[in-house]
């Protein structure tokens, strides 16, 4: 597979030709910075884990180089950064067993860039390269915005591919902004409590993030746990824990659908139900 950014690289943890690794792809994860795939689609990595019938694949949008950084990692330069954390997401392929771990390495400036696009081509290819049958990505309202470009990024490659060619699910899942807040009845629930040894085999690789300043390994349990117990204020937790996702799959069914809109939607809908269950009291 050929991709527009010459740095760009396909890695196969077992060896498998690019062709057989790619289309034995069933969930792809599609992120922007290195571990994003490990804390927000581990319910795929997990789904798939030594199950011959089921494969992860990652792919991973810009190179990282804008990471905070502390201690041991204070001094390194932006490229001594990258090589870094493009170590760490291929090492985490390999504790993860994923079938492909693609890096496209743009810096974030192009992927934010809506009038460039490269990365959508590149999405695009592989989509059509895994023909995956669920997708984890951003969802459309994460804080950061290279998350939100990313997800922008990857609805129009799926948009781009032939009805019959797309997903059948897309979820658009937390990060950089908990999806808590979304009306219970229209959160996507991923029960993420199994394998927890797995979970913190592939989060916890990720060493230039976690001792360079970021405790990005407990914020994600700390989380998932949150979200198990605060569910459901009347009935015990039916999973240990839980990460939430916004049901992208409309936008990939519908092409007039507008993304913007969609989002809008699931805030006006919250802002309803918090004015409905206040009317009267006040």
């Amino acid at each position: 597979m050929t991709f527009h950014n010459p740095t760009a690289s396909l890695f196969i943890p077992d060896g498998e030709s690019p062709d057989a690794a790619l289309s034995r792809v069933t969930h792809l994860g599609v992120g922007a910075h290195q571990d994003d795939l490990e804390f927000m689609a581990y319910h795929g990595i997990e789904a798939c884990y030594r199950r011959p019938e089921r494969w992860f694949g990652g792919v991973t949008c810009t190179n990282g180089s804008g990471s905070a950084r502390t201690g041991l990692y204070a001094d390194y330069s932006d490229e001594e950064m990258c090589a870094v954390r493009r170590k760490e997401q291929d090492q985490a392929a390999v504790v993860g067993e994923y079938a492909a771990m693609i890096q496209l390495d743009y810096p974030s400036s192009v992927i934010k860039d809506p009038a460039n696009p490269a990365p959508v081509e590149d999405l695009g290819a592989v989509l059509r390269a895994t023909a995956p049958e669920v997708v984890y990505t951003h969802n459309l309202a994460d804080k950061h915005a290279t998350h939100i470009a990313v997800t922008a990024n990857l609805l129009k490659a799926v948009r781009s591919l032939p009805a019959a060619e797309r997903p059948a699910k897309v979820l658009g899942c937390e990060v950089w902004r908990g999806l808590d807040w979304m009306l219970d009845d229209e959160k996507t629930v991923l029960d993420v409590s199994r394998r927890p040894n797995l979970s913190a085999a592939v989060g916890g690789l990720f060493d230039s993030q976690i001792a360079g300043g970021k405790r990005y390994d407990l914020a994600v349990e700390g989380r998932r746990l949150a979200n198990a117990t605060f569910f459901e204020s009347h009935a015990v937790d039916a999973a240990g824990q839980v990460w939430f996702a916004m049901d992208l799959t409309p936008l990939v069914e519908d092409d007039t659908l507008d993304p913007a809109a969609y989002a809008a939607g699931f805030i006006q809908r919250f802002e309803e139900s918090v004015r409905a269950a206040l009317k009267g009291y006040f």
